[in-house]
């Protein structure tokens, strides 16, 4: 990140931080402007990044002695580079950067690139230099999370946007552009890191207002266009735009709020949903089944359904909200089950890892006093007999620390198929149990189905023998053509509601299954990998320790030769 000057310097014009050490002038976009090399760089054709490019820029930048000469030989990882610089190499767009998972810093200014794309693998990226190109619109950002320091200037870009993404931005350079809205300063404030900015040499600068506004609305800027911000301006600022910078306060705390609570609502929902029970606190089921059935709300209309949807509506939402109340509950037996399993799963790998650590201190002891008594040993049958002896020490410790392993092996195997039957049998009561509440709404639509039935056929008897003492409203009188017609619509609003029912039964049942399963596979595979580390981890501690007596007996034999 460019070094931030210290709050005691000297007032007055001097290079802006953002920019130091970094940008190259030249005069015109696609003009080069040095001799020697760059007029060299007149002559090439635009070029896109590739493999040849990128290892050619980090041969270049690796080390001169001789460990950077081999490493050049055998080959760089781009995995591992964590600096690349790509100025003045003619690139007109990014890409092949994915490779670069660890990058914390990227200089590609004075380039011709016209669109900021291929950055989203470098979400450990730091420091970017974008200066001196054709970019025209802020984008392609919105991975980089990490990124502190980023310079655009002398660019082609009229809006400050697309920058939400970095929270941690503390230094913004954007001078040379043409940014005209002097709004667009508004949105920077909710970088609350952001101390220096460079909007220099765009028309926005030229505003009479320009440096008040600016300090008024950024009140934790320190450096804006070369220069440190003092007391006396801020205090001009704050006074100017008081009443405005107020109001937006007042505006700002409101969408914060507004925020905040659909931030609360957005988790109780995860967690709602966690239980597999979003949605059934409330109207939310009930309102769906009549949300598609244009025959159900018409029959509501009929004389003689008064309160009848009504009463349905509450015993049904009860129902749910017995449904959902259950579903909280028996979430936290699962996450106790679950927290308990992983509480015993962490204590037994702590107690075999303390054990096996304590193995190898004694054997480490007794390491050091052998490898010394063998190297002073100068008896030929001897330094034999010392050499198997250890050798055995090794093996010895092998198999000890392989013992432990298998042990642990065995414990958390038998631990793994205690919580297996234990979620297994949670998730089993949790789905009889929904099955059971479901079959109850599904009880409450059959007794409605009924009674409408009943209403509408009477409805339709009264009719016919011209006994009906209402007019029918408009909505259900095409309903009333026969028995037929009106028994189909009475079933099809039925079948309606059966049917969002028992989809609404089966997607939480297929869901809490396939969670439970999802569980109980990826814990098998876990202690798989865990195993697979150990095993290997011993391996390589066994090799090490072998690999130094080894080192004893080749050391003898060159002695003798």
């Amino acid at each position: 990140m460019a070094a931030m000057l210290p709050h005691d310097a000297v007032e007055g014009p001097q290079p802006d931080p953002t920019l130091k050490g970094r940008q190259k002038q030249r005069p015109g976009r696609g003009t080069w402007c040095f001799p020697g090399r760059m007029n060299r760089l007149c002559d090439m054709e635009p070029r896109v990044m590739d493999d040849e490019m990128l290892k050619l820029a980090v041969g270049e930048q690796g080390p001169r002695d001789e460990a950077g000469q081999l490493a050049k030989q055998e080959g760089i990882l781009f995995k591992d580079v964590l600096s690349l610089q790509l100025d003045f190499q003619n690139i007109l767009r990014i890409d092949s950067l994915w490779q670069f998972e660890n990058l914390r810093k990227l200089q590609l200014d004075n380039n011709i690139i016209r669109k900021i794309e291929g950055l989203e693998s470098l979400t450990r990226l730091v420091w970017l230099d974008l200066s001196f190109n054709n970019i025209e619109a802020i984008e392609g950002l919105d991975t980089l999370v990490n990124l502190e320091d980023l310079s655009l200037f002398n660019n082609r870009i009229s809006k400050i946007d697309s920058l939400d993404a970095l929270v941690k931005l503390q230094v913004l350079s954007l001078g040379n552009n043409h940014i005209s809205n002097m709004t667009d300063i508004i949105y920077l404030r909710r970088f609350k890191d952001l101390r220096t900015l460079s909007l220099s040499g765009n028309p926005v600068a030229e505003a009479e207002d320009y440096r008040t506004f600016i300090c008024a609305y950024l009140p934790d800027l320190v450096y804006l266009d070369f220069r440190r911000i003092d007391d006396h301006m801020k205090e001009l600022a704050e006074m100017k735009h008081q009443y405005s910078i107020d109001e937006l306060k007042h505006r700002e705390n409101l969408t914060q709020a507004r925020l905040e609570d659909e931030q609360a609502r957005q988790e109780e929902l995860e967690g709602h949903k966690a239980a597999f029970v979003e949605h059934l606190n409330g109207p939310f089921l009930f309102d769906s089944m009549y949300a598609e059935d244009v025959e159900g709300s018409q029959l509501s209309h009929l004389p003689g359904v008064g309160e009848l949807p009504l009463t349905y509506k509450d015993k049904f939402v009860i129902i749910c909200l017995n449904i959902f109340e259950y579903g909280l509950k028996q979430q936290e037996k699962r996450k106790a089950e679950l927290d308990t399993f992983m509480g015993c799963v962490q204590e037994a790998v702590w107690e075999k890892q303390e054990q096996g650590k304590h193995k190898i201190t004694k054997f480490e002891e007794k390491h050091l006093l052998s490898l010394s008594s063998i190297r002073d040993e100068s008896e030929p049958t001897n330094f034999e007999i010392k050499m198997a002896e250890h050798g055995e020490d090794i093996t010895k410790l092998l198999n000890v620390l392989m013992t432990l392993e298998m042990q642990l092996v065995e414990q958390l195997e038998e631990t793994i198929n205690m919580f297996e039957r234990n979620i297994i049998e949670l998730v089993g009561l949790f789905v009889e149990n929904v099955q059971s509440l479901m079959a109850q709404c599904r009880d409450l639509e059959n007794h409605h189905h009924e009674k409408l039935l009943e209403i509408a056929i009477s409805t339709l008897e009264k009719i016919v023998k011209g006994e009906l003492d209402e007019d029918l409203p408009d909505a259900v009188r095409p309903l009333f053509v026969d028995k037929d017609t009106i028994v189909n619509a009475v079933g099809a609003s039925h079948d309606v509601h059966l049917l969002k029912i028992d989809n609404w039964e089966d997607e939480l049942v297929t869901r809490v299954n396939s969670w439970c399963a999802h569980l109980v596979d990826k814990i098998h595979k876990d202690e798989i990998r865990r195993n697979r580390r150990r095993v290997k981890e011993i391996d390589q501690y066994v090799d090490h320790v072998r690999s130094e007596l080894d080192s004893l007996e080749c050391n003898d034999l060159l002695d003798q030769g």
